[in-house]
């Protein structure tokens, strides 16, 4: 390697062990802070860890002080109710948090403020970390171990407003520990049960019926989300490459802010082209599904025909269950869902399945000579 690849391979900040310590490439290290919005350096004059940490403290303790002493009283008396306000507003002006993401992070803090009753009112330099894990100890026992974590991260954010006004030094809801979280259990309708809850929804009478069961069957065999599947287009399916183009909604978008398109499917591409062939007149930009919610529908037929009850999402976990039991790889499944983790969640999610099938391939490998693979393993 040249010298200049060299240089350029070394990284100019290092972070340390030490909260707010960070080592430059000269050796040297320099404490690193916040105030009023905006990063604050400064040099510590040595390149010994432990003399650091001593000079480290010292700026800390200074930087507070000089924060608490430009701290107006009104400023200082902040309620936890004035600070949550400042954080939804500043999430309120984040365009790159979707509607339903602030949506649920209301929900997160209605249910907080209504576990907590009297921390609306409280001034935020009066919370103590003995506050935070009393409530807490209280509010685990009573809800799922993910709201309980999302309450936990909300709290900390709005205790957050506060260290960045230089209200308060430290987050007193830093030390509460997160629950596990269990793996879902999925119980999903195999294929005969599954094509009988979509004629029980399609002849069930009602107005929108057909509807109802185009849309459950789209969800199954696309994987696409409630929504997305709700944004499809004709001008989207593109039958000649064997594609579907997913936008998403409108203003929002897909989950994660990109165009997919995920391969039309056998069965998919039998359900759209028997659609079209009915709403053939319709423009290219009409919606291709009538309805965009049927979860009552699904309901009602998952009760009928005594199988457990199923959500839309479960039909996206339906389609990549299939697919992968089908022979299609976890990082193939991954992209057609729009993950973003290379297949992470989905080896979580769906891990035993493909040990399943790895196993099943594992039996047609073999070093005897005399063996013969079978034509499918064959180089």
């Amino acid at each position: 390697m040249k010298t200049s690849e060299k240089t350029k391979s070394v990284k100019t900040w290092e972070k340390t062990s030490q909260q707010n310590l960070v080592r430059h490439k000269s050796g040297r290290y320099y404490a690193r802070t916040f105030g009023n919005n905006k990063e604050i350096w400064k040099s510590l004059r040595t390149s010994h860890f432990s003399v650091a940490k001593v000079r480290l403290a010292e700026f800390l303790r200074e930087h507070r002080e000089k924060q608490v002493a430009g701290v107006s009283d009104a400023a200082a008396k902040m309620t936890f109710a004035e600070a949550l306000k400042i954080h939804q507003q500043n999430q309120a002006g984040d365009v790159t948090i979707k509607p339903s993401t602030r949506h649920y992070w209301n929900q997160i803090f209605v249910a907080l403020l209504k576990s907590w009753p009297v921390l609306a009112d409280w001034e935020l330099r009066r919370i103590t970390k003995t506050d935070c894990i009393e409530w807490a100890r209280k509010f685990r026992k009573r809800s799922s171990p993910t709201r309980y974590n999302n309450t936990i991260a909300g709290l900390r954010h709005v205790f957050g407003v506060a260290i960045e006004a230089g209200i308060i030094y430290g987050n007193p809801a830093a030390k509460l520990e997160r629950l596990p979280v269990r793996a879902k259990q999925l119980t999903l309708p195999n294929a005969g049960e599954f094509l009988q809850l979509v004629e029980t929804i399609r002849t069930a009478g009602a107005w929108c019926s057909r509807d109802c069961a185009d849309f459950v069957e789209g969800l199954a065999v696309t994987g696409a989300r409630k929504a997305e599947a709700g944004g499809i287009e004709w001008r989207d399916l593109d039958f000649k490459a064997g594609q579907i183009v997913i936008r998403g909604d409108v203003e929002t978008g897909t989950k994660n802010w990109t165009i997919l398109r995920v391969p039309m499917i056998p069965r998919a591409r039998e359900l759209f082209q028997k659609m079209r062939a009915d709403r053939a007149k319709e423009p290219l930009t009409a919606k291709v599904f009538r309805v965009r919610e049927a979860q009552k529908a699904i309901n009602a037929a998952c009760k009928k025909l005594r199988i457990p009850r199923i959500t839309h999402h479960d039909l996206r976990h339906l389609f990549a269950t299939v697919c992968i039991e089908s022979g299609v790889d976890i990082p193939t499944v991954s992209r057609w869902l729009n993950h973003k983790d290379g297949g992470a969640l989905a080896m979580k999610t769906y891990g035993h399945l493909h040990r399943g099938h790895s196993v099943a391939q594992a039996l047609k490998v073999s070093f005897a000579p005399n063996d013969t693979p079978s034509a499918d393993v064959r180089s």
